[in-house]
């Protein structure tokens, strides 16, 4: 599913009513009645609902909402954030049919309507409709009252197409804005879905098409959003007769004498996503530490300075590189001196598909130079604010300019972390990744992450659909850990043994299609 900017919306809902023939009223009509459905499914025995409307075509779904549910025996209250002589033509229209069929609209400028705003809090429900997708400025006047209302009344509320107050292409909140418990978003998920507030203030979101030609739903835009099909039908495949060696050979190159678990998480996340053959390269602490948690890798010992890798180590690694069809560099390495001088001389000489992660992250940003291979870079907003010398609220205000400028800076596959994980890479669309929740916020999640990347590197896919599918299968071994284990407190180990089942998740989901 494509993911639309405010503009695209714009143009496509322009489209439909143009080259297409769809009417903006029956669209409007119809995204009411996609809106109903939800207050319909939230007060199944009918209630009592306030419907906030602004002057915009929002405004216009707003009223038909209030006319569908008087229809159907609601007790409605509209409360218009707007004087009549403000509201939209198509609002407008919307209103006076609402007005026919009995819905009394009180608007901003009527003595009755602080008092009715005011009284939000014994209603049953609440609907949004007051700001559409095009709000850009600061919300002030009679719809930041309306939004501060909402808020303090402690009623659920629907949001049509996006919480009032909120950016549609940041998630940014304009000042104040309006905390959904649902949204209904209409045609396409749009930005705010996935950063920045508007994903806490959209609670649960749905799409609905209300209308809009598919032809004009399935074009392309800057982002789509990851579902198991596609996944399913990119994961690689095992033949009955394959051996280990047709399975992948994965270098992990990580660790240190203070962070010895790192290499063991990403080793055993390699293996648990169906590496063929594993060697893990680190000072002979943290190779200890692997042959006791992860007995299935192999090792490959490494001169130490001070519980680090020594730049000597160089020599070793690159004369073995031949063997492996993918590196991961970085978990837990540091980056102390003696780390940096190792990497800038193994990534000189260095071929293969590699994942960076971590401290290899951290190498970049202190100097030194990629790999001249592909590569993908897996870094946390924080190690991002690094890279790119800004800010981690700089990095998180628009995650998708964000990933945007580091493809273009660094040239490779970049997979920004975090909730809704977005990858990038030159010449393709961001991937938006849809699976994964808070509970997988806690160390060495990256490293799990990181060793399924690189597995599915060594069997040949391409860095920009290893990394979205290695992320879309990371996420949903934690969704299977928060389901089976609890929503909190599972670690980053029990993501990794769940890796063979989520897989098994995936593809069966896929099949049952």
């Amino acid at each position: 599913m494509w993911i639309a900017t405010a503009e695209h919306s714009k143009q496509i809902d322009r489209r439909a009513t143009e080259e297409f023939g769809v009417p903006a009223k029956v669209l409007m009509e119809r995204a009411g009645l996609a809106v109903f459905d939800a207050v319909r499914e939230m007060l199944p025995n009918g209630g009592r609902i306030t419907v906030f409307c602004g002057k915009g075509n929002n405004g216009g779904d707003g009223f038909v909402i209030a006319r569908v549910a008087l229809d159907h025996h609601f007790a409605v209250e509209c409360l218009v954030a707007a004087d009549e002589a403000d509201l939209t033509p198509d609002a407008h229209e919307q209103m006076q049919i609402a007005r026919a069929q009995g819905v009394q609209p009180i608007f901003v400028s009527d003595a009755r309507w602080l008092r009715k705003a005011e009284c939000v809090g014994c209603r049953d429900l609440i609907v949004d409709a007051l700001l559409g997708t095009g709000a850009r400025c600061e919300v002030k006047g009679a719809i930041k009252e309306s939004i501060q209302l909402i808020n303090r009344s402690g009623v659920p509320v629907i949001a049509v197409d996006v919480p009032s107050g909120i950016c549609s292409n940041t998630g940014e909140e304009l000042g104040e804005s309006v905390w959904a418990l649902r949204t209904v978003t209409f045609g396409l998920p749009k930005r705010f879905l996935f950063e920045g507030i508007g994903q806490e203030h959209s609670g649960h979101w749905t799409v609905s098409e209300i209308g809009i030609p598919h032809v004009l739903l399935n074009e392309p835009t800057a982002a789509r959003l990851l579902d198991a099909e596609w996944v399913a039908n990119l994961l690689p495949e095992r033949m009955r007769s394959s051996h280990k060696g047709d399975n992948g050979n994965v270098l992990i190159v990580a660790g240190s004498r203070s962070m010895r678990g790192a290499a063991s998480l990403a080793a055993r996340a390699a293996i648990r996503s169906g590496a063929g053959l594993v060697t893990v390269a680190a000072i002979p602490d943290v190779c200890a530490a692997v042959s006791h948690n992860v007995p299935e890798a192999i090792l490959m010992p490494l001169p130490e300075t001070d519980g680090v890798i020594s730049a000597d180590a160089a020599q070793i690694v690159l004369k073995n590189r031949s063997k492996y069809q993918s590196a991961l560099f970085g978990p837990g390495m540091t980056h102390d001196k003696p780390v940096l001088d190792f990497l800038s001389k193994v990534w000189q000489e260095w071929d293969q598909p590699c994942v960076i992660d971590a401290d290899g992250l951290n190498a970049i940003s202190e100097g030194v130079a990629l790999p001249n291979a592909e590569c993908v870079m897996t870094p946390h907003p924080g190690e991002m604010s690094r890279l790119l010398h800004t800010t981690i609220a700089e990095i998180q205000s628009d995650r998708f300019r964000t990933v945007n400028q580091a493809v273009e800076q660094f040239d490779q596959c970049v997979l920004l972390k975090g909730s809704y994980t977005i990858v990038g890479e030159p010449g393709h669309p961001m991937i938006v990744n849809s699976t994964g929740n808070s509970g997988m916020a806690t160390a060495g999640m990256g490293d799990v992450l990181g060793g399924v990347i690189v597995t599915l590197l060594a069997q040949d896919l391409p860095t920009y659909y290893a990394a979205s599918c290695g992320a879309f299968w990371h996420g949903t071994s934690g969704d299977l850990c928060a389901a089976e284990i609890g929503p909190i407190g599972y670690s980053a180990g029990d993501v990794a043994d769940m890796l063979a089942k989520a897989r098994c998740r995936i593809v069966s989901a896929c099949h049952r299609k």
